[in-house]
């Protein structure tokens, strides 16, 4: 789960923001046509949320929220830069706004609580890493964050290639291969001394490279490292930078070499999606555990603090009442009520295709003891 995912989820569950909260989930568009219809959904959205919180808040002062509505709905510059879709908390002290990289349902809520469901499903399969873009006589790092790559500067002295690395230590001259030809004339790879140079400059570098890194993770945020490489250059990059890329065995076997970051973004989909998978997998191993799959036990251990993981399928994510038809209910709510307890207790809550769960259940909660 991604850094800034976790402490908004953690600082939305307990007590340091205060409520009540309005929360608004709205995907969100670029075309000029779109934004205005989204500007106007919104708008509603707002309208409705007030009859709602003035009949359920009848001492509280409206105007604090419209107040901080109305700055969003006048903000061009909030409406041109968005994501896929946002979440919109709004509270008589604060404004919190979430971008979010999955398409939500539009809609709103009035409560003592925020509405964290959507916030919970973006966040679970958004990995932050480091991303090294390996060359065998370059390399350059970036950052992915919230579903977002970045270019991370380095500093002067980083190895960014081997001429800068090594200096006058290398001994191939270069980093290309020579192919001798054999008496037929067809060209075939020998083992020549330049080759061996070669090869010695490339373990030099790579080994360089690895040194650099270890250090200046250590001293930055600490986050696993994965490679963006030729397969062949990404073994070697293990074989001498020992202990730094990350165990999970992914990375992204293509070249780098004059892709742009958005280019590179693309081919990182790999390592989310193979990340992803592997957590699906351990996800369902867990149906060996103890757990509950009735919602009177989920919520009472819940509010008790002794649910590890609550897994809630998206076939969940529909509008429901309850007994009184008369009296303002939605079945989102009673899930997301028992989502903040588990979370505010320490525990992990997924939303996640119904097949994808343990035991391939649509809600199951997983005990500590």
């Amino acid at each position: 789960m991604a850094k800034i995912g976790r402490e908004l989820l953690n600082r939305l569950a307990s007590d340091q923001v205060k409520g009540p909260f309005v929360t608004v989930m709205l995907n969100t568009h670029v075309a000029h046509q779109e934004i205005e219809k989204d500007i106007l959904k919104f708008k509603n959205f707002i309208k409705e949320a007030k009859k709602r919180y003035t009949k359920r808040y009848p001492d509280l002062d409206w105007n604090q929220i419209q107040t901080k509505a109305d700055a969003i709905l006048n903000s061009a510059d909030f409406w041109r830069n968005t994501t896929k879709s946002i979440a919109i908390i709004l509270t008589p002290e604060e404004t919190l706004v979430h971008h979010l990289n999955i398409e939500v349902d539009d809609q709103y809520y009035v409560g003592d609580t925020p509405y964290l469901l959507a916030i919970i499903k973006n966040a679970q399969y958004n990995y932050d890493y480091y991303l090294l873009a390996l060359n065998r006589d370059s390399m350059s790092l970036y950052k992915m964050e919230n579903n977002r790559l970045n270019t991370v500067e380095l500093p002067e002295e980083a190895p960014t290639t081997l001429k800068k690395a090594l200096g006058e230590e290398i001994t191939g001259g270069g980093a290309n291969f020579r192919s001798s030809g054999n008496a037929s004339g067809s060209g075939q790879h020998g083992t020549s001394d330049k080759e061996e140079e070669v090869a010695i400059d490339w373990a030099n570098y790579y080994i360089a490279i690895g040194d650099f890194l270890r250090n200046f993770i250590e001293k930055e945020e600490k986050l696993p490292l994965y490679l963006f490489g030729l397969p062949e250059n990404q073994a070697m990059f293990k074989k001498y930078a020992k202990n730094i890329v990350s165990t999970e065995g992914v990375g992204v076997p293509l070249s780098p070499t004059s892709l742009s970051v958005a280019e590179l973004s693309r081919g990182a989909e790999i390592i989310s999606i193979e990340l992803a998978q592997k957590q699906i997998s351990n996800y369902k191993k867990l149906i060996e555990a103890k757990y509950y799959d009735q919602l009177a036990d989920i919520k009472q251990t819940a509010s008790l603090g002794r649910i590890s993981q609550l897994f809630i399928a998206t076939s969940n994510l529909v509008p429901g009442f309850g007994e009184n038809v008369d009296e303002e209910y939605d079945w989102r709510q009673e899930l997301n009520t028992i989502a903040i307890d588990v979370i505010n207790h320490g525990g992990e809550v997924s939303l996640l295709d119904q097949a994808d769960a343990p035991g391939q259940k649509a809600l199951i909660a997983i005990l500590r003891y």
